[in-house]
């Protein structure tokens, strides 16, 4: 197992010194889904919900979280983002939307968290747009997809060949 770098040799949380890395290209790509009933996915699909446009909104929520990520997550370091892309699909067969999301940067460490928080926020956002019609949503499957850039190198979950 890998050594948890967020703590010291003490037990003590920090943030970690990342000023020897190299500055390499990053991406990571996160998803996250928010299950819902037919009849409030149709007011997404029929763009009849009371607030608006969900995914638009959502879409626009979850860019901007990814890049106050840092201010959400303690240890987290802020970042030079270069792109951050959302995309939001509604699916009868959940039936919900699926989200994904892309980060990209090039620094001295990861974007994972970014990926995460963009997927993360787009999902809370869908589910802020529709509560007055459904209470019972549940968001589900929030998961890193790939990692590439730095000394890990590149990761990708088993079988995802999106």
């Amino acid at each position: 197992m890998a050594e948890l770098t967020h703590f010291d040799g003490e037990g003590h949380a920090h943030m970690v010194d990342v000023s020897g890395k190299a500055v390499t290209d990053r991406l990571a790509t996160a998803e996250s889904a928010i299950k819902m009933t037919p009849e409030t996915l149709a007011l997404v699909t029929q763009g009849t919900a009371k607030k608006g446009d969900v995914l638009g909104v959502a879409r626009l929520a979850g860019i901007m979280g990814a890049k106050r990520t840092s201010d959400l997550i303690p240890l987290c370091h802020p970042l030079p983002i270069t792109k951050v892309t959302l995309d939001l699909e509604p699916d009868e067969s959940l039936p919900g939307i699926r989200i994904r999301a892309t980060v990209k940067t090039s620094g001295q460490t990861g974007v994972e968290m970014e990926a995460l928080t963009a997927a993360t926020v787009a999902a809370l956002t869908v589910y802020d747009m529709l509560k007055a019609a459904e209470k019972g949503m549940e968001i589900v499957q929030t998961r890193l997809l790939r990692k590439e850039g730095g000394k890990s190198g590149t990761y990708e979950i088993s079988g995802e060949a999106k």
